[in-house]
């Protein structure tokens, strides 16, 4: 994994080959963030990532977030409980340098605290299959984690419909993956 564009271009990311099913962790692959983040630069959803505070919901690796930090994203908060997770994503910030633009969370996503900050931008990439997705994004809402008018950027094994509060915007798909991105309503 590395990042691909931005401040941080190039820089390898520490890996974990094609997951870690134990651990719960599946990175998403460098193509499929690539396109993400190409639909995010796009323009048709403004631009969602300069000067924004970013969620990272369930980080992983933080590959995400980090991309999001890399691409002028002013704040990242990576959430996740997961021992190996948290090992890698502190592996990976200590390897960008940019500890200070960051805020590690170790924490199950479907129990946060009370934001600090809401956040514009929102990954959302949840163990697949297991309906956590819904309900870490209820939470983030609940905690005022969510700024009005958020994109949400949710990555899942099927299209997700969206949640009170929510309205889709678009879907994708890229292979086994889905993409839902939504926008948060008032």
């Amino acid at each position: 994994m590395r990042i691909i564009a931005g401040e941080f271009r190039g820089r390898r990311l520490a890996s974990v080959g094609k997951g870690d099913p134990g651990a719960h962790l599946r990175p998403t692959t460098d193509r499929v963030r690539e396109s993400l983040f190409n639909t995010l630069n796009g323009g048709r959803f403004g631009d969602p990532i300069e000067g924004a505070h970013v969620l990272d919901l369930f980080a992983g690796t933080g590959a995400l977030g980090l991309e999001a930090l890399s691409r002028g994203a002013e704040h990242v908060t990576f959430i996740d409980d997961g021992r190996v997770a948290g090992r890698i994503l502190r592996e990976n910030i200590q390897t960008l340098g940019c500890k200070t633009a960051v805020k590690l969370i170790n924490r199950d996503a479907t129990r946060l605290p009370p934001a600090d900050t809401p956040c514009q931008l929102v990954f959302l990439d949840p163990p697949y299959g297991k309906g956590l997705g819904g309900k870490a994004l209820r939470m983030a809402q609940e905690q005022g984690w969510i700024a009005d008018k958020a994109l949400i950027v949710w990555e899942e094994s099927e299209p997700q419909e969206a949640p009170d509060g929510f309205v889709l915007l678009d879907q994708k798909r890229y292979g086994d993956t889905w993409i839902s991105f939504l926008e948060a309503q008032a």
